[in-house]
């Protein structure tokens, strides 16, 4: 949407970058067979934070996102930076 280096464009993918992570989220949650409410509770949250990150609605923490891929879905949390 818009053409590349626009506001326009820079706020759209800012937000596919935020939708992503909580779709990732939520595939491996459903992968390891875990509710939101079984993930909230081994990553010492609760059922309407893991809720509304899966569904973009609230910005998270690098702690808790570190915490709700560790202890709450027992991986490894792995950033790369891509530079254009």
């Amino acid at each position: 949407i818009g053409v590349k280096g626009t506001k326009e464009r820079d706020h759209f993918e800012d937000d596919y970058d935020s939708f992503k992570l909580g779709v990732l989220i939520q595939q491996a949650r459903k992968q390891k067979g875990l509710t939101q409410q079984q993930l909230a509770e081994l990553a010492g949250t609760n059922k309407s934070y893991i809720s509304k990150v899966e569904r973009n609605l609230k910005d998270i923490r690098f702690s808790t996102l570190q915490r709700i891929i560790n202890e709450g879905l027992g991986g490894h949390l792995s950033i790369s930076i891509k530079l254009d």
